[in-house]
């Protein structure tokens, strides 16, 4: 029989067994027994039958990759984010396969759907999905780590200490004399937004129970940043201090705030978060996440999990430390 004429029931006749049976080989099932394997293998074999790439591994049940799924591959921290991915993998022989997924729940599904009989494990990135969604699209046959998610439950998982971050900036620029301390916070269901914001929130209450609290929502990305900044610029209420969600919305207010002619920071200090790469290059102050040392070990976690002869441990959350980095862009006010 040729090979693209070749089914799955052609496979299960061969193997003798039933369809079901063979889409769990195929699928990479757990419930599937090393003798099953086997006779769909050797089926397979016979047939010239492969289905797509997971097939190809199936006698060994390894396909020595990696799925890394995240909320988008585009910007600099998510580039750097890859560039430890990458480099950890490759050095314990693995290649990354990538995907990106957005808050749509459906789409998330689709992402995961793509990685099943291709990757021994996944990397999810997750922050927009809250647990019940991301567990009902994570296919439970795969081992899986989390990156800034929330309640990681029975999975792996690395988080940024956001509270510790955010909790310097507030405690740095009040130590400056600002006083009028904005938060320009990323989207609303993203998880680390949620924490900055609280972490802003929880500060300014301990630290500064007598100042407003003013916070104005964006979505992390720079062009956010530009618009609330000219929202902000446009009330004409008083702000000496701008505490950005992340670096890209902190870029955005920079270019706002320049544009309009406000000096920063004689007037406005403007400060972000993740220390990406450009951060250096315009001078901003900003929390620093070691985001390739994060990615690197992420990949060391799921490899770990995956190594048959290392002890198996439970579960933990692992806490990114962060660093206040102060530069030009927030020095003390007068």
């Amino acid at each position: 029989m040729s090979r693209s004429s070749a089914t799955i029931r052609d496979v299960a006749r061969v193997a003798g067994l039933s369809v079901a049976s063979v889409s769990r080989v195929l699928n990479a099932h757990e419930n599937v027994t090393p003798e099953t394997r086997e006779k769909v293998v050797a089926a397979m074999r016979a047939l010239h039958y492969s289905p797509h790439a997971g097939a190809r591994s199936l006698s060994t049940a390894r396909n020595h990759a990696l799925g890394v799924v995240l909320p988008g591959i585009y910007g600099e921290f998510f580039s750097e984010l890859i560039r430890g991915m990458e480099g950890a993998a490759q050095a314990r022989g693995y290649v990354l396969l990538l995907s990106s997924m957005h808050a749509d729940p459906v789409l998330a599904r689709q992402a995961m759907a793509a990685m099943r009989g291709r990757v021994d494990g996944l990397v999810v990135m997750a922050p927009q999905l809250d647990a019940e969604e991301r567990e009902a699209v994570l296919p439970p046959s795969l081992p899986a780590v989390l990156l800034n998610s929330p309640e990681a439950g029975e999975h792996s998982a690395l988080q940024v200490d956001n509270a510790g971050g955010i909790r310097a900036v507030v405690a740095h620029l009040l130590a400056g004399g600002r006083r009028a301390i904005v938060h320009l916070a990323g989207p609303e269901a993203n998880v680390d937004a949620q924490e900055r914001a609280q972490a802003y929130r929880t500060a300014m209450s301990e630290l500064a129970p007598d100042l407003p609290q003013r916070r104005i929502h964006g979505d992390f990305r720079e062009e956010s940043g530009m618009e609330a900044m000219r929202t902000l610029l446009a009330e004409g209420l008083p702000i000496d201090a701008i505490v950005a969600g992340n670096d890209m919305m902190a870029l955005g207010a920079l270019q706002v705030l320049r544009e309009a002619g406000v000096a920063v920071p004689g007037q406005i200090a403007v400060t972000g978060f993740d220390d990406v790469p450009v951060a250096r290059f315009v001078d901003l102050t900003t929390v620093r996440v070691d985001i390739a040392a994060m990615g690197a070990g992420a990949i060391d976690t799921l490899v770990a999990l995956l190594d048959p002869a290392a002890p198996k441990a439970a579960p933990a959350v692992t806490l990114c430390e962060t660093h206040l980095v102060e530069r030009g862009t927030s020095r003390p006010a007068g």
